[in-house]
């Protein structure tokens, strides 16, 4: 057993001085954050190929950046996330979001039309009347080229056209397929309905970008796969669930609030996903139990 060392501060210190020296900090998450940051620079270093998942509430904040940032180091190779990522990304490419608070009066924020994301709030105008202006016109022009689509080939186009510190352009740039297993759970998909209702030859391939998801597992069987993962719930299952298929993921990082107990997929810790051939037995893997607004940003500052 090594002892405990305290950490020491000092003036003007490095944000990767400070995590590494929690690895020697005993207790409790500040060990897994190390951890975490020592597990992506030897992604980086063997440049495995690597999955990035997150859910969409964070797009609305300010780690957005972070992500963008983790993307343009070329550590990631394939994104899967929800709906709501397109929704935020888009939207804040045009509009500005606004810091709030979790005690705000919602009652009041509906009658000023405004919506309230945790702490923060989004003018109406500001979202989904800005997604069908952005999005309408964008359709109408990939129909043109085409009637049938993958989701991750409309997102490349959509990024294309995009301002440079958003995911949606970042991807794009590096060659980044997005996947997005729950297209029609937001204001993205219901943009991809109500331009069906007056195009009904217009049709989105859900099952291309299964496919393409396929051919990444089987054509990677011999080298190493791994996955960030951040929150919860479908893009996390759907990054675990395909790795199954190649004989479970070689490396995996978990950022996580979600609790264990109540036996939900967004609470399950990395040795369950063991049991499923998710994960493989002897892979480097890491749950930190955190907020993703505070331990991303760390972590990527570290590298």
């Amino acid at each position: 057993m090594k002892p405990v060392k305290d950490l020491r501060i000092k003036k003007g210190m490095k944000v990767s001085e400070l995590t590494g020296q929690f690895s020697n900090s005993g207790g409790f998450t500040a060990p897994k954050v190390a951890a975490a940051v020592d597990i992506l620079r030897e992604l980086r270093e063997r440049k495995v190929e690597t999955f990035l998942s997150f859910t969409a509430d964070i797009v609305s904040t300010g780690t957005r950046g972070a992500i963008v940032d983790l993307i343009n180091m070329g550590i990631v190779k394939h994104i899967i996330t929800t709906a709501g990522t397109v929704d935020h990304d888009l939207a804040r490419c045009f509009k500005n979001y606004y810091r709030g608070d979790f005690q705000l009066n919602d009652s009041e924020l509906l009658k000023e039309k405004k919506y309230r994301l945790g702490n923060v709030v989004i003018p109406q105008d500001h979202y989904g009347k800005v997604i069908e202006e952005k999005m309408q016109p964008f359709l109408e022009k990939e129909y043109r080229k085409k009637k049938r689509w993958a989701i991750s080939d409309l997102l490349k186009d959509l990024g294309k056209g995009l301002k440079k510190d958003s995911i949606l352009r970042s991807a794009y740039e590096n060659g980044i397929d997005i996947f997005i297993p729950g297209y029609t759970d937001g204001s993205f998909g219901s943009q991809l309905w109500s331009f069906w209702e007056m195009h009904r030859d217009f049709t989105i391939d859900s099952l291309e970008d299964e496919h393409r998801l396929s051919e990444i597992m089987f054509t990677s069987t011999k080298g190493k796969m791994a996955a960030i993962i951040i929150g919860g719930g479908i893009s996390k299952h759907h990054v675990i669930w395909w790795n199954q298929f190649r004989g479970g993921l070689d490396y995996a990082i978990y950022i996580t609030t979600a609790q264990e107990y109540d036996g939900s997929l967004s609470g399950a810790q990395p040795r369950e996903a063991v049991s499923w051939g998710k994960i493989k037995p002897r892979a480097r893997q890491v749950s930190v139990e955190g907020e993703a607004t505070i331990i991303l940003p760390l972590i990527v500052a570290s590298l």
